[in-house]
C-alpha cells in the first residue's frame, strides 16, 4: 500500500535509534550464528526464517539490476530525507524488498536508509497499519530530513502482491501455501514492482 504525504511527523527519537542497513545485516549474522531472531518468538520456525532471509538478502543484493528509469527517478531527488524501514528478521516480504531500498537509496546522497525493529516500536507500526487492522512488514517511511515531515509510505508488498495476498487470505489457504506463492512472486518478478513503485513516489517529493 503506497501512500503519497500523510500530513504526519516522525519524532527525533525514532529516527536517533533507528539503525543502518548494514548494522541492521550484522544484527541478523549475529542472530543466526546464535540460533536466535528478532521479536519475542524464538521458536524454531522463526528462526529457520530468519536464516532463510539472510540467504534470500544476499540474493536479491548479487542479482539486483536498477532500471535505468527507476535511477533517473532517484537520481533527480534534491529533497534531503530519510527512509525508515519497520522490519524484522523474520520476515519474508522484508527480505526480498530491504535489498532493492537500500540499492535505490544508495544511488542519491540526499536519501538516508534507517531501519527499526517493529516489535521494538508498536507504537510507531500502529500509525500506519495496513486496512487499519495489522501491523504488517516492511513499512516504509519516508520523512523530509529538515522538517520531520511524512513524505510518503510504502509497504509491505507490491501492490498487486498485496492484492493477491489479500485474495488468497480470502479463500482460506493455508498460510504456508501462501508465503511460497509470495516467494514464487517475488523471484519471477525480480525486483521491478518494488523499484517502479518506490521510484515514482519518491519522484513525488521533487522540489520545483
Amino acid at each position: 500500500m503506497n501512500s503519497p504525504g500523510t500530513g504526519q511527523k516522525i519524532e527525533s527519537g525514532y529516527l536517533q535509534k533507528s539503525i543502518s542497513y548494514d548494522a541492521y545485516k550484522r544484527l541478523i549474522d549475529e542472530l543466526v550464528s546464535a540460533g536466535k531472531t528478532t521479536g519475542p518468538d524464538q521458536s524454531g520456525p522463526m528462526v529457520h526464517y530468519t536464516q532463510l532471509n539472510q540467504q534470500r538478502m544476499h540474493r536479491v543484493e548479487k542479482t539486483i539490476q536498477v532500471l535505468p528509469a527507476v535511477a533517473t527517478q532517484l537520481l533527480s531527488v534534491n529533497r534531503s530525507q530519510i527512509w525508515l524501514v519497520l522490519t524484522e528478521a523474520w520476515c519474508g516480504d522484508a527480505a526480498q524488498s530491504l535489498p532493492v531500498i537500500h540499492a535505490l537509496a544508495e544511488l542519491n546522497p540526499l536519501i538516508s536508509l534507517r531501519l527499526l525493529l517493529r516489535d521494538e516500536n508498536l507504537e510507531l507500526i500502529d500509525r500506519y497499519l495496513t486496512n487499519g487492522v495489522s501491523r504488517s512488514i516492511p513499512k516504509l517511511i519516508a520523512v523530509e530530513a529538515v522538517t520531520s515531515d511524512v513524505l510518503f509510505t510504502w509497504g509491505p508488498r507490491p501492490s498487486a502482491l498485496q492484492e493477491s495476498f489479500e485474495g488468497m487470505r480470502s479463500e482460506g489457504l493455508p498460510f504456508d501455501v501462501i508465503k511460497e506463492e509470495l516467494q514464487r512472486w517475488y523471484n519471477q518478478n525480480k525486483t521491478v514492482m518494488i523499484e517502479e513503485e518506490l521510484g515514482a513516489l519518491a519522484a513525488g517529493t521533487i522540489k520545483a
